[in-house]
């Protein structure tokens, strides 16, 4: 039963590219561990436009909700602080009168001048 080389892993991991090179060149298990690491790095560069590309339009929905958020909240609160009736609904729940804020009306509802 013939041993397999395992030096590979420990030479890629912690040893030098000069060091992993020539151990490769005499060691047929470690070429083909080489062959496939270059397989993976073939592949990986393959995709890795895509992934960035992926990256850049989640980047770009994030930005764009964020500016949808700012605008909707800056018009809604526009609208609120403008519009004292929808401001009044939202606090108390109705409309409030000349009469709840305690100023002297008659029994229309208007506004008594003496």
């Amino acid at each position: 039963m013939i041993k397999k080389c395992t030096k590979y892993e420990a030479l890629f991991t912690f040893g030098s590219d000069e060091n992993l090179k020539r151990h490769v060149e005499t060691c047929m298990d470690c070429a083909q561990e080489q062959e496939l690491m270059d397989k993976v790095s073939g592949l990986l560069n393959e995709v890795k436009p895509y992934y960035r590309n992926q990256r850049k339009k989640t980047a770009r929905l994030k930005m764009a909700c964020a500016v949808f958020a700012i605008l909707f909240s800056g018009t809604a609160l526009g609208v609120v602080n403008f519009n004292t009736d929808v401001a009044d609904i939202i606090r108390y729940g109705t409309t409030l009168s000349a009469d709840d804020y305690g100023f002297p009306v008659d029994s229309y509802g208007l506004l008594m001048v003496e």
